[in-house]
């Protein structure tokens, strides 16, 4: 008699709204358990859950806070337990600042290195340690920026947050490819979320003249990316990052959200 499937588990950080919401529906939708993270907004976190119960698949929830390292990372392996295991880690969680370099203070650099960066290389690790010893590989996608690749003025720790994810990604693909774990990071820009001060925004009513597809993103187009790397169909997708930014690094640096006209498109 063949063994039964194997229920695949994903876990999601920062899953109580915006990216992280999408993402963990959408994960359900394709028929995985989902455990959810949240830092403030435990209603959201809940919210996330019945959305992920409602398309028949187990949801368990938990607090994360990666100010507070190292023993955050001990939230992926009470969710592992709680679920039996995992298969995807969605490294989502994030934060930032809008601070001129000279006024930064050093708690202020910590804290978006710590969320942006240190924590997602704590829970790759615990992810990582889980899906080497259920020995049958992984996904994992670190859920970076456009400012991966480009800087931005007042961003300077959340663009270097997000440039060493990136690195660090890299490295991770390279050192756990023998493992049969995938790593890979997703590069969103402008998307209508809480954290852009658009929640529950219609896209497509939005005009953005700086960015070619003319508008802002919208949280399940990102949703769409993961679940397609931590899906079968990129088992040969390592390593790489996926902008999903309506062509706004294409047009340099800053100009994604800044430009006022259309002018550019004209020779």
């Amino acid at each position: 008699m063949p063994a039964p499937a194997v229920q695949r588990t994903a876990l999601i950080t920062g899953a109580d709204s915006g990216i992280g919401r999408a993402t963990a529906v959408r994960l359900a939708e394709a028929g995985l358990d989902i455990g959810i993270t949240w830092h403030a907004d435990e209603k959201g976190a809940e919210e996330t859950a019945r959305e992920v119960r409602a398309h028949g698949r187990r949801a368990a929830v938990a607090q994360l806070d990666l100010t507070r390292l190292p023993e955050a990372a001990d939230t992926v392996d009470r969710l592992c337990d709680e679920l039996g295991r995992i298969d995807v880690l969605v490294n989502n969680a994030g934060t930032g600042t809008m601070t001129p370099f000279l006024d930064l203070t050093l708690t202020d650099v910590r804290r978006v290195l710590d969320v942006d960066l240190v924590g997602p290389f704590l829970l790759g690790q615990r992810a990582a340690r889980r899906m080497i010893r259920q020995g049958d590989g992984g996904r994992i996608v670190n859920v970076t920026s456009v400012h991966e690749h480009q800087p931005r003025v007042g961003a300077a720790p959340y663009c270097a947050a997000k440039g060493g994810l990136g690195l660090l990604t890299q490295v991770m693909a390279l050192e756990l490819a023998e493992h049969g774990i995938t790593v890979n990071a997703v590069a969103p820009g402008e998307i209508a979320t809480p954290m852009t001060g658009q929640e529950d925004t219609d896209v497509h009513t939005e005009r953005r003249p700086g960015v070619p597809l003319g508008r802002p993103g919208d949280a399940r187009e990102v949703a769409a990316v993961i679940a397609f790397l931590a899906g079968p169909d990129a088992s040969y997708v390592t390593g790489a990052s996926w902008s999903v930014d309506g062509g706004m690094l294409r047009m340099g640096p800053q100009a994604g959200s800044h430009l006022t006209s259309d002018d550019w498109r004209r020779p």
